[in-house]
């Protein structure tokens, strides 16, 4: 298996785990993001609700990277293409790693407000999201060292 493919393999399985996190287990998400304590808030229930949009999103991007690896379609077959999309994977990736810098950097969790981003879920997500933004950059920085 050449290493972009195990990259698109590995897309699809983060991003697919994704939206089952967040839109099939809404419930376990707001454990996640909301303290025990604050579990009775009535904009909880929101909260949880509101969390199943994050898994709408990551749903296609999963798709398109399945899609992509099982089906090799001509048009990925293009340099322009392949490096337009990888592009775009890292883009994916990275946007979900940097909206948790500015959480860590206040510290994660300060006392209800915000998420443990250095433990737990939290952090599994942060630094995969992290490592596979790194996988995908590489992709594409091989396809124009390449050209």
């Amino acid at each position: 298996m050449r290493f972009s493919d195990f990259v698109l393999l590995l897309n699809a399985l983060w991003f697919g785990a994704a939206f089952m996190q967040f839109s099939i287990a809404q419930g376990n998400t707001l454990k996640i993001l909301v303290p025990r304590e604050e579990r009775g808030n009535p904009i909880a229930p929101t909260l949880s609700a509101s969390v199943a949009f994050l898994g709408a999103i990551n749903l296609p991007i999963g798709l398109l990277s399945l899609y992509l690896l099982v089906f090799r379609p001509s048009f990925f077959q293009v340099y322009d293409a392949q490096l337009a999309l990888f592009l775009f994977f890292a883009a994916c990736h990275f946007s979900q790693f940097a909206y948790n810098l500015p959480v860590l950097m206040r510290g994660g969790r300060v006392g209800v407000a915000y998420w443990p981003v250095l433990k737990g879920p939290m952090l599994r997500i942060f630094a995969i999201d992290a490592m596979l933004f790194v996988a995908n950059l590489v992709v594409a920085l091989l396809l124009v060292s390449r050209s």
